[in-house]
């Protein structure tokens, strides 16, 4: 009820005079009146007090009616659908196996390169030539010793038929025959040995040329006519054996022990537009205690456009899974992590807790927590409390996935 308080200004004038006059006036009717004016003050005061702080009572009605009203949301039934996990990632290319090729002899003088970065090579082939004309003296003067020792050898072995010729005679005695004997099978073993020693050398002189351990494509070249090289100039070419290359993808622990040897994946170099089917063909079997990390090399043929050192990402196949799959707005989440809000008995919404997996077009996997048959808030959930009362509106899952209002 309002209530509505006016003064006449006809009546104002009066009632001030005589508050005035009454005031100064010792009276006890004047008192009486001045009393009065001041309870009659007082109670509008206090009534005042009272409409602001209570509110009317048509406004206290309407409150109430508001807070028995539920409030209405859209729900959904997610069911159990199989989802084809994936796994996204990055890495860099790489040479499936690197073999670094550098100066195996005593080293010299680089006179030629015969091969450049890109080119592809066979095993065995010769890659740069170094200066050999030091040993190419030394194997002619060996070749000459060897000669020697056989000459040497020769005679001896003449001498030998000599003795034995003259011992049936009486000329030569039994320990002369021995002494010649030995002589000529040490000449004959210096014939070996200078033979081994120009075999060495030869081997030694074929070591000063720089091959390629295997068949392969030429990734770097590190050595130009002119240089000196040895055993400590380090790498001067690096081979991609095959041609092979990978790709290096570092993934999570989580991630990781979902994967397994063969899984299929498919590699986007950065730059390109074309993608590339590859396989993961080893697991790291460590973890890195820092980043927590492992790598997955998955293997690719080869391509111009994979180039080594370059940057890629790629989509791994995980398998696939059945589970139940919300749209993104279902899910809210707070200190205690993942949560959604299910209608229960007497249409009442009640809190649970979910661990979500792979993100896909259609929504978010819920790997634990629900079973696919409940009732889930689709929005509005930030506005919700465990055990308010609620009006389900129930959707379709065909359109749960784009953002619907409550």
């Amino acid at each position: 009820m309002n209530y509505e308080t006016s003064i006449q200004p006809s009546e104002a004038a009066p009632f001030e005079v005589s508050l005035t006059q009454d005031a100064h006036s010792p009276g006890p009717d004047g008192r009486r009146r001045a009393v009065a004016a001041i309870l009659a003050l007082i109670v509008m005061v206090l009534g005042a007090v009272w409409y602001f702080t209570q509110g009317s009572p048509t406004g206290a009605k309407a409150d109430a009616a508001k807070g028995a009203q539920a409030q209405t949301v859209s729900v959904i039934q997610p069911g159990r659908v199989t989802v084809q996990g994936t796994i996204e990632t990055s890495g860099t290319l790489a040479a499936r196996r690197e073999m670094p090729v550098g100066a195996a002899g005593d080293g010299g003088r680089v006179v030629r390169v015969l091969v450049d970065a890109g080119d592809w090579v066979r095993a065995g082939q010769v890659l740069a030539v170094v200066d050999r004309a030091v040993q190419a003296q030394q194997i002619a003067g060996q070749a000459a010793n060897i000669e020697v020792q056989r000459a040497n050898a020769r005679l001896a072995q003449s001498n030998l038929d000599r003795a034995v010729k003259l011992v049936e005679k009486g000329f030569i005695s039994k320990a002369d025959i021995d002494r010649l004997t030995a002589t000529r099978d040490a000449e004959v073993a210096q014939v070996r040995v200078a033979t081994a020693t120009l075999e060495q050398i030869r081997a030694s002189t074929a070591r000063l040329d720089i091959v390629a351990p295997a068949a392969g494509l030429v990734l770097s070249r590190g050595v130009e006519p002119g240089q000196i090289v040895g055993p400590g100039s380090g790498v001067l070419f690096r081979i991609a054996r095959d041609g092979e290359l990978e790709m290096q993808a570092r993934l999570g622990e989580s991630d990781l022990a979902r994967l397994s040897v063969g899984v299929p994946a498919e590699v986007l170099p950065v730059g390109t537009a074309q993608s590339y089917t590859g396989q993961i063909w080893q697991l790291a079997p460590t973890i890195d205690a820092q980043t927590r990390e492992g790598m997955a090399r998955i293997a690719l043929a080869y391509s111009p456009a994979l180039r080594p050192g370059g940057f890629a990402s790629a989509k791994i196949s995980s398998g696939s899974v059945l589970a139940p799959v919300l749209p993104e707005s279902a899910i809210l989440s707070d200190r205690n992590g993942s949560f959604v809000f299910v209608v229960v008995a007497k249409n009442k919404v009640e809190r649970r807790a979910v661990k979500l997996g792979e993100v896909t077009a259609q929504g978010i996997v819920v790997s634990q927590g629900l079973s696919g048959d409940e009732r889930v808030v689709m929005r509005a959930g930030g506005f919700l409390n465990a055990g308010d009362s609620v009006r389900p509106v129930l959707v379709k899952q065909a359109s749960a996935a784009s953002p619907q209002g409550s």
